[in-house]
């Protein structure tokens, strides 16, 4: 993908839509508030592997939590994808800062780590400061200990953080 700064998307909950990292806005068919974050589920038109997102943000925690409906044929065997991201709120509009550092769990399986690369090359090319970065990397340390001892079972971790995540479209 190259180096690029990090990527930032806006969710207005009153105007129901979300706008992605490349400036494009598109509608969002659910919202949901919750103490602990907030859902979004929206289809993914044009998109060539994927129909359906449906995510969290979970502030407190620092992880934004993605389930994908893939094409057929894109399937990839994967429970939940973790995006390590810095949550801002203001008023109905919630904002991600996405820090480069992913997480794929396999539920009972294991859990991948990705993109490390991305978050040594931006710190060193100056577009992630030392705070931001050692922070996403202790979010990433911390969380994957967290579903290690539980199983690699998001849901398992997050009950241990008094998070229950529902998931409707």
């Amino acid at each position: 993908m190259g180096i690029h700064p990090p990527k930032v998307e806006t969710f207005d909950v009153a105007a129901g839509t979300n706008t992605d990292p490349k400036g494009f806005v598109r509608a969002v068919d659910l919202y949901r508030e919750a103490p602990h974050g907030l859902y979004l589920s929206r289809g993914m038109p044009d998109h060539p592997t994927l129909t359906h997102l449906r995510s969290w943000l979970l502030p407190a925690l620092g992880i934004r939590v993605t389930d994908f409906t893939w094409l057929r044929g894109h399937e990839r065997r994967q429970d939940h994808y973790l995006d390590i991201v810095d949550v801002t709120r203001d008023g109905d509009t919630w904002r991600t800062e996405d820090h480069y550092v992913d997480l794929v769990v396999h539920t009972g399986e294991h859990t991948e780590v990705l993109d490390l690369d991305e978050l040594a090359e931006a710190v060193a090319a100056g577009l992630l400061d030392p705070v931001r970065a050692e922070r996403a990397l202790t979010t990433s340390h911390r969380t994957l200990a967290g579903l290690a001892a539980h199983g690699h079972d998001l849901d398992a971790w997050l009950a241990t953080r008094d998070v229950e995540l529902s998931w409707p479209w």
